[in-house]
């Protein structure tokens, strides 16, 4: 037994799909953060150093020659002790705070700010020359002291937002679900039916995005419903035409076997054969028609090839030959040596034999059938008879299933043409019918499109 993957929900795929472009806008958000934050207290923190720098130069230059110190100087801020100096005299420190190590920050003589390796620490240093030559002043600060209250500052904007974004993401998920609710409605709607109840569903009550689908759903039932009643009126048709060739085919089997003559029996067996024939014409044409309503919803699988068309309706004149030589018909035939187009061979055949057929069947005998090929930007096909011809109403009936035109006496189950028709819809060709004018009968031309050429 196989197991059916379960594939994710649409209500799934848009939360997954919310919560990923959220979580990234939050990382973004919080980098672009972590980034501005850190760069403007670098910034607000080495300008206090170079402020206390400042300072320091302004101070030195008043009378501290001796090795004094202020190691010993009162704590005015919590954050005092974060910050250390030094000011160093003829490469002799003179000055230092409380935190200040003895080891010089730096001895390479340069200003401006730079970050050291003091005693194990890394220090944040500002140093500068004081108002003599011979006056180095350094300002430090520890760079873990700064890691700290960066830390801090984010820590207070982060941790909101981690406690917002569960709640995030089931204001998401519930607003995701209500949206989605109209479309659930609509599936479990269609879920509820029965196979044969094809009424539409109410366009008016269905929200503004769910109307294109429920209106595209209407529109599919319509469609089914119509094919359903077609192949309701076929299958009742196919087996009204069929009940009378298998009643003949019975009775004169039973006239056969009741037959004492050989003549008789001869005769009957005769029309048995006859009545098997139209039946099994009537079925290869009820399964061309079928194959060709599978193909409606298959166009992919029609192949289009390049053909001489030429070549393939001589062969269906040869083929149709014994049926108009038996009524003494004559076929003229008219077409250039060679014409190529992109069609489907099979169906051309059909349609080419079916014409011809029709043609021949319904014209006198010893009458004309005339057919002929022009090639041009919408090559045509046309085949003219003999026969009675049509009335308008006829001829726009012409092609139902299973219609004949009443008072005609001419053997025929009405498929003929509903296969040519079905043909040329497929295949994308034009059919136009009027009346012969040399032969007086039914005229039958065919376009093809320029792209078959």
């Amino acid at each position: 037994m196989t197991s059916i993957k379960k594939r994710p929900s649409l209500q799934s795929r848009l939360l997954t799909s919310l919560m990923g472009v959220t979580a990234v806008a939050w990382l973004l958000v919080l980098s672009l953060t972590w980034y501005e934050t850190d760069h403007e207290l670098n910034e607000l923190l080495d300008a206090h150093l170079a402020q206390t720098a400042s300072f320091l130069v302004f101070q030195s230059g008043d009378g501290h020659d001796g090795h004094s110190d202020f190691t010993s100087s009162p704590i005015l801020h919590k954050y005092q002790p974060r910050v250390a100096f030094q000011i160093w005299h003829e490469d002799e420190l003179v000055v230092r705070s409380e935190k200040a190590p003895l080891a010089p920050f730096r001895n390479d003589r340069q200003s401006g700010l730079t970050d050291r390796n003091v005693d194990g620490q890394v220090w944040r240093i500002f140093s500068t020359q004081g108002r003599e030559k011979d006056i180095w002043i350094h300002v430090a600060e520890l760079g873990k002291y700064r890691r700290d209250i960066l830390y801090a500052g984010l820590e207070s904007a982060i941790l909101p937002l981690l406690l917002v974004f569960p709640l995030l993401a089931l204001f998401i998920w519930w607003s995701i679900r209500v949206s989605l609710a109209p479309l659930r409605h609509v599936g479990q709607e269609i879920g509820l039916r029965k196979a044969s109840s094809l009424q539409p569903l109410e366009e008016e009550t269905a929200v503004q995005e769910v109307q294109p689908l429920v209106q595209a759903l209407n529109q599919l039932f319509k469609r089914v419903e119509i094919q359903m009643a077609s192949e309701r009126q076929f299958t009742s048709d196919a087996a009204h035409e069929l009940r009378t060739p298998v009643a003949a085919i019975r009775m004169q089997a039973q006239v056969a076997m009741g037959a004492t003559e050989p003549i008789a029996q001869s005769q009957a067996m005769q029309a048995l054969l006859q009545g098997c024939d139209r039946a099994t014409r009537l079925i290869a044409q009820l399964l061309e028609l079928s194959r060709l309503d599978a193909a409606e919803f298959n166009q992919d699988a029609v192949s289009l090839e390049p053909v001489d068309v030429i070549a393939l309706t001589r062969q269906q004149l040869a083929e149709s030959g014994p049926a108009w030589l038996a009524k003494n018909q004559t076929l003229n035939f008219e077409a250039p040596e060679r014409l190529m187009l992109k069609v489907k061979p099979e169906w051309l055949s059909i349609v080419v034999r079916n014409l011809i057929d029709n043609a021949s069947r319904y014209s006198p005998e010893g009458s004309r059938v005339q057919v002929s090929w022009q090639a041009g930007a919408q090559p045509t096909l046309t085949v003219e008879d003999s026969g009675p011809g049509m009335t308008q109403i006829d001829r726009d009936r012409l092609g139902d299933r299973f219609f004949r035109v009443l008072g005609n006496t001419a053997s025929g189950c009405g498929l003929g043409w509903s296969i040519v028709r079905r043909i040329s819809q497929l295949s994308g060709i034009n059919v136009q019918l009027g009346t012969s004018a040399s032969l007086g009968g039914l005229k039958v031309t065919l376009s093809w499109p320029s792209d078959s050429i």
